[in-house]
């Protein structure tokens, strides 16, 4: 099955609970999107009530991947809010819902997200992962490359030190 997607989803009580959910499954399963687990939806929430409200009323972006009616992936294509970096895009909060892994739904959502970036008319999109998890093979397979890290910059843990890496996808070139 593929994904359908929707671009700025009208953000109603049962959408914002599904990406929560979904949110506290991504991290419960490892992933790297802001939390280390365990979290509960109590731990998400309020970091996505924030989130929202700046879908709501920034220019911030919100793509929903679906597989049938199921919300299986989201991202969102953030706004520098900086007229100097108006000719690009940051990608916040990618997620696909773990057990979707292996489908090419996370290629699917950024490749639609490309699509968008073009669509947009802007010239690139950067994303920033945790080190470590192999996110940075995923990201380079789609064109992005690393222009940059903060070396032990994200504490997962009193041991745990990761690397913040930023990967940049130039748009100046042909669609992948």
């Amino acid at each position: 099955m593929s994904l359908r997607f929707v671009l700025d989803p009208e953000l109603t009580p049962t959408l914002c609970e599904q990406i929560v959910d979904l949110w506290v499954d991504v991290t419960n399963a490892g992933g790297a999107v802001g939390f280390v687990a365990p979290v509960t939806g109590a731990d998400v929430r309020p970091t996505a009530e924030a989130t929202f409200a700046d879908l709501t009323e920034g220019p911030d972006r919100l793509l929903v991947g679906y597989e049938g009616d199921r919300l299986v992936g989201i991202l969102i294509i953030g706004d520098n809010r900086f007229h100097l970096k108006a000719h690009w895009r940051v990608l916040k909060r990618v997620m696909v819902h773990p057990d979707t892994q292996g489908r090419g739904y996370g290629v699917a959502l950024m490749r639609e997200a490309e699509r968008l970036g073009r669509e947009l008319g802007v010239e690139a999109l950067h994303v920033t992962i945790r080190d470590g998890l192999g996110l940075d093979s995923f990201y380079g397979r789609l064109g992005y490359r690393e222009v940059g890290r903060l070396p032990r910059a994200l504490r997962l843990a009193p041991d745990d030190d990761r690397d913040e890496v930023f990967m940049w996808l130039d748009l100046a070139g042909p669609a992948a």
